[in-house]
Order: structure tokens, then sequence, then C-alpha cells
């Protein structure tokens, strides 16, 4: 971890994935080209977080430069509390295979490009889009930006599903080829706490207010 993401003080960090969009539910690759809204479910996601959530004390919200990140929060931002929006916490881009439906050809090259990261290789990509070492630059500069801010104690982060897979190697030190390691599903909460020297997930795949109705 970068000397500078260090600091005496304590944050804690809900981070959570966007809510559900029509490509996600159709099962078509977004990433970092697609800047999609959030469909019915994924406004009815929105709610049930900050129902669940509202009564946090949130000293500031990061958000990723694309608007479904912005919609899943927006219950949040009316209340006041300020945002802002970081590249760094944009969805990795999968280049040409944005917006494209599963087929077993596209299938086939996922499966390899995944293998090939289990096996770090971190630096491939598919063509036009980003590698995890790439989503890893741009995320220390946005991690960066949240941690240089003593007085934001409680903070919310919302973004994208491989990116949050990505951060969370960060945060805790694991290798990227880990990533997977950490699930998730449209809305899904991990909390993590920074005690001054290191970060520790101390809710880790929370759906449970996805529950409620």
């Amino acid at each position: 971890m970068a000397n500078y993401l260090k600091s005496e003080m304590n944050k804690t960090l809900y981070i959570v994935r966007h809510g559900q969009t029509d490509l996600n539910k159709r099962g078509i690759i977004q990433g970092r080209g697609m800047n999609t809204d959030l469909n019915d479910e994924g406004r009815r996601q929105a709610v049930l977080f900050y129902d669940a959530y509202n009564n946090v004390p949130f000293d500031k919200i990061y958000i990723s430069e694309l608007k479904r990140t912005q919609q899943s929060v927006q219950p949040f931002i009316d209340l006041g509390i300020p945002y802002e929006k970081l590249a760094g916490l944009d969805e990795l881009g999968w280049g040409i295979h944005e917006g494209q439906a599963a087929t077993p050809e596209n299938k086939a090259e996922f499966l390899q490009i995944m293998r090939d990261w289990l096996d770090g290789k971190l630096d491939e990509k598919f063509e036009g889009g980003e590698s995890p070492n790439e989503v890893k630059a741009r995320q220390l500069d946005a991690l960066k930006v949240i941690m240089s801010h003593p007085e934001e104690e409680t903070v919310l982060i919302c973004m994208h599903g491989r990116a949050m897979r990505l951060l969370l190697c960060l945060l805790t030190g694991k290798p990227l080829t880990e990533m997977d390691s950490f699930p998730h599903q449209n809305l899904v909460l991990y909390k993590v706490y920074y005690d001054g020297d290191k970060y520790e997930i101390v809710d880790f795949n929370n759906a449970e207010h996805l529950k409620n109705s």
C-alpha cells in the first residue's frame, strides 16, 4: 500500500456496487464505456439501501463518472451530503466487448482473460479496454483523494463490480490475482474500517438490506 494512503486517522468506508441496469439484467457487458441508467429494479434497490442506511452520518459521498452510480445514491445526495465524482472509481473498460450479448466466442475470450489474470498476467486486456494494473493505477489516485480528508470520517463510495473487487484487493493488501475472492451483486455493501494503519473489512458482501420489501 502506498505511503500516501496511510495517515493518523480513523475512517469508515461504505463501499457499494451500483444498482441493477437493463444490461445487467440481460447479461450484457457494460464496462467503463457504457453510461447506462438504473432500471426499475435498480431504483428499488437504491431505495432499500437508503432505507437501511440513511441514519449513517456520512460526511462525503464518492461516485464514479458513470451515472448509474449517482442514481444509486441519489437519495443520500438529496439530503445535502456533499459528493464528488472520481474517474478512478469507474468500471474496468472491457473495450470491444462492451455492449455485446454473450456468445460462445466471447464467453471463451472472457474465460481466457480471467485465467490470464489469475495467473498473474495483470497487464492483459481486451482491445480498447483496460488491464487490472491500469485500473489499479487510477484507483490509487482516487484513494489518494479520499484518504486526504481526515475530517471525512464516514464515507459512502458507489462504484462498479469488477472495479470494486480490485479496490478491495488494494485496501486489504491482497494481490489482484485474488480479485474473485470478493463476491458481489447489485447494491451489495462492503464496509471497511481504517484504523490509521490498516484496512479491515468489517461487513463482507452484505445484502441484508435487499431482502426487505
